[in-house]
């Protein structure tokens, strides 16, 4: 028989890095969710970006299945079919020649970063190694990518960091203009800050950073972590921006929830990333490239990219006629279905409000920062779940104020 745990044994078994709700979650279907009393939720927060095909897709489960029963694991002492179709695939709908599989974004991006900087010692010797990230922006948790990440409450505790890194604002190309240099081997950015608060870059400002980039030899880095598999309305979010980007990275929604990231380059900056220069046990596994081939194979489909556009629109639609009524945002914005919506400064440093209030009301929704409430459903949540995801959200909206009113 199963034992029992609660929420009081986190406390007593797991490190307190986390602070998780009283709601324990113990089975989904689609875009809805059941916990352990048996209430339902409506899920609008994805898992952080991550279910990008709901919970439990059937196709999903039935490729796992047959992959559990076939073949799971192997190193990389022997490639497999699974990693060897998925990379295929990846490099056939991308601006990429090869792929370096990882188990997460933070090591996706972590590969990237020293594939920049062993590329730049291999072409233009040791000197070349400064990497440009933007402040507000989130890499991963590993030391090297907090630290590239712009949010110094990330590396409060551990120095000392890597060096090297400097940092600027997003979407300010003189700011990046005053620190650019030959010195510098890659710009790091995402295409849309997530944890930095949905904010997309500006067209005109991705499309200089790439030519900055060029002007002094350095690699631009696009992090699609969290925007990348559809989630903007187009496979990957630099489809729609007009540059290419020399690596890229991805995870999240790849495996919808099955760990897996991938780092994406060309064939020739590929060449330095030579034997030996970096690995992982359990990068490319079969479970892990069987499940992600799936996800790619539904959602780089006409149907589920413009049911992306259609549901940005819908999720738009809501959000501005709650706000109509409430006047609680000054802000709605985002791509695809990594959307924000920015509290007034009357009510600054209280989205979380707006997230308690929402799962008491049977919905998740997740914040970026303090001031801002972060929506990352299903790419296929059904239209009658949003339009019941946001009733549900108008009455936890009405709670919020009515609390910070008393």
């Amino acid at each position: 028989m199963t034992e029992q745990v609660t929420r009081a044994t986190f406390d007593d078994v797991m490190c307190p890095n986390y602070a998780p709700a009283a709601i324990i979650p113990v089975r989904g279907e689609g875009s809805r969710l059941w916990d352990q009393e048996g209430k339902e939720y409506i899920d609008f927060a994805g898992g952080i970006a991550v279910t990008a095909l709901g919970h439990s897709h059937p196709t999903l489960v039935d490729t796992m299945r047959e992959q559990a029963g076939m073949l799971w694991h192997l190193s990389n002492v022997m490639t497999n079919e699974p990693a060897l179709r998925l990379a295929k695939k990846l490099t056939e709908k991308t601006f990429a020649d090869r792929v370096f599989f990882a188990n997460s974004g933070g090591e996706a991006n972590e590969a990237a970063f020293k594939l920049a900087r062993r590329y730049a010692f291999d072409h233009f010797g040791p000197e070349k190694n400064e990497i440009i990230s933007f402040y507000q922006s989130f890499h991963g948790r590993t030391l090297f990518t907090v630290s590239v990440g712009g949010q110094a409450k990330y590396t409060e505790g551990f120095a000392p960091v890597p060096g090297g890194i400097k940092h600027c604002e997003y979407n300010d190309i003189e700011a990046l203009k005053a620190l650019i240099s030959d010195k510098t081997c890659a710009v790091v950015m995402e295409p849309i800050q997530g944890e930095g608060g949905i904010i997309p870059a500006d067209p005109e400002f991705a499309k200089q950073v790439r030519e900055l980039c060029d002007q002094h030899s350095a690699l631009l880095v696009y992090d699609e972590v969290q925007s990348g598999v559809g989630r903007s309305g187009t496979l990957y979010a630099y489809q729609q921006q007009g540059i290419t980007p020399d690596i890229l990275t991805t995870a999240k929604s790849l495996g919808n929830g099955f760990p897996v990231g991938a780092m994406l380059t060309t064939a020739e900056i590929g060449k330095s990333l030579a034997v030996g220069t970096h690995g992982s046990t359990y990068g490319g596994n079969p479970m892990a490239a069987a499940i992600a081939e799936a996800v790619i194979d539904i959602v780089d489909t006409p149907e589920v990219l413009e049911g992306v556009k259609k549901r940005h629109q819908l999720f738009v639609d809501e959000l501005t006629a709650i706000n109509n009524k409430h006047h609680v945002f000054k802000d709605i914005r985002g791509m695809g279905l990594l959307m924000g919506a920015e509290v007034t400064d009357e009510l600054a440093g209280h989205a979380k409000d707006f997230l308690t209030h929402a799962a008491n009301e049977g919905l998740f929704v997740l914040v970026a920062g303090p001031n801002v409430v972060r929506f990352a459903p299903s790419l296929i949540i059904p239209e009658a779940d949003i339009k019941e995801g946001f009733q549900r959200f108008e009455r936890a909206v009405a709670k919020t104020v009515a609390d910070l009113k008393k």
